[in-house]
């Protein structure tokens, strides 16, 4: 019976660093995604621009 929670605290402890591991991770995920300063989206043209209309506006010679 002795050996029952020599062996419950050995597979606790060595569980223990993989859970630590996957928290660890997931906060560093979630620190570099919440406060990443780039966001390329705000940059993309979402549409045509003006030289597009201005082209489009413009007479055309044949």
């Amino acid at each position: 019976m002795a050996s029952a929670p020599s062996n419950a605290r050995t597979e606790a402890s060595s569980a223990q660093p993989g859970l630590l591991r996957e928290i660890r991770q997931f906060w560093q995920t979630f620190f570099v995604a919440a406060f990443n300063p780039y966001h390329p989206e705000q940059h993309y043209m979402r549409g045509p621009g003006p030289a597009c209309r201005a082209k489009e506006t413009a007479p055309t010679s044949h």
